[in-house]
This record gives structure tokens, sequence and C-alpha cells, in this order.
């Protein structure tokens, strides 16, 4: 799904190039139309675990949890075919403790822990490596993963 950035979209590119936190004002909210464009899902009722990528045009895609988020990332051609990942201004996950977003290219990510998403087993996204740790421990998370540890094998082997 492509729609525009309201205006507060040009604070978010300034973000993604000045590497500054996020702001949860600046984080695109959904509106209860939008879908995920990987499983169809309406992703407004997902907040907990809603993800997104924002293109250079200003344009962006909304996920019910990072799991589509990446096979939508890694098959951009698949999905967005209009699209080259050199497009991709900013990709953001929903920080599970604080339930703020995050850059996902700099969170952690817990993979086959016994906290469920909209979609099933997901990967679970932490903004500090400790949390990720304490909560892999916590839930029988199996690994921590980087984001450019996250592989469509290893997405695969969520679904």
């Amino acid at each position: 799904m492509r729609i525009k950035l309201p205006a507060f979209g040009l604070v978010l590119m300034l973000w993604a190039v000045t590497g500054e936190s996020a702001d949860p004002s600046e984080f695109i909210k959904p509106s209860p139309k939008d879908k995920c464009p990987v499983c169809g899902m309406f992703v407004a009722k997902y907040t907990d675990f809603l993800a997104q990528i924002v293109f250079k045009d200003g344009s962006f895609a909304v996920f019910d949890g990072a799991k589509d988020m990446f096979k939508y990332y890694l098959d951009l051609k698949r999905y967005n075919p209009s699209k080259k990942p050199s497009d991709i201004q900013s990709v953001y996950v929903t920080s599970y403790y604080d339930l703020q977003p995050a850059d996902a290219t700099k969170a952690f990510y817990v993979i086959g822990s016994d906290v469920y998403g909209p979609m099933g087993r997901e990967l679970v996204p932490f903004v500090a490596e400790g949390e990720a740790t304490e909560f892999m421990q916590d839930h029988a998370g199996k690994q921590v993963l980087r984001f450019g540890d996250v592989t469509m094998d290893v997405v695969k082997s969520l679904d």
C-alpha cells in the first residue's frame, strides 16, 4: 500500500538523515483502512507490533508486525515492484517493552519465544540488547538477531 505522508513526514525523513532518536509523535499512525501489503490484515488495531517502511518519495507501507515487514523488505520486488531498496528512507518497528517506534536497522530481534504477534510467531523487537537478552530468557526465546542477520529463511521458519 502506498500513500502520501502527512506534513510531519519531512520530520521523519530528517530523523533518518540525522540519526536522531525517533520521536513517537513522528511515527505514522495507520488509518483504520490501512492494510498490511503482505497478509492483508488491517494494521491499526495491532499497534503493539506495528512496523513500517518509509520511502524517499514520501510513500510508505505499514505492517502488523516485524515478520511481515521483513518479508516485504527482503522481497521488495514481489510486493512493490516499482521500488528498489535504494528508495527506502527508513524502517521502523515498535519496541516490545516501551511500545515506542524504533529504528528497525538498529533494533535487536528475538525469535522462537512464547510471545506471539498478530500473525503468530514473530520477530520481537527491542532497542537495547540487554532487553532482548532478558526477554529471551524470560520467554523461552531461541536467539537474538540484528537487522542484517534476518534472512528469508529465518522469516519462513516463523510461519
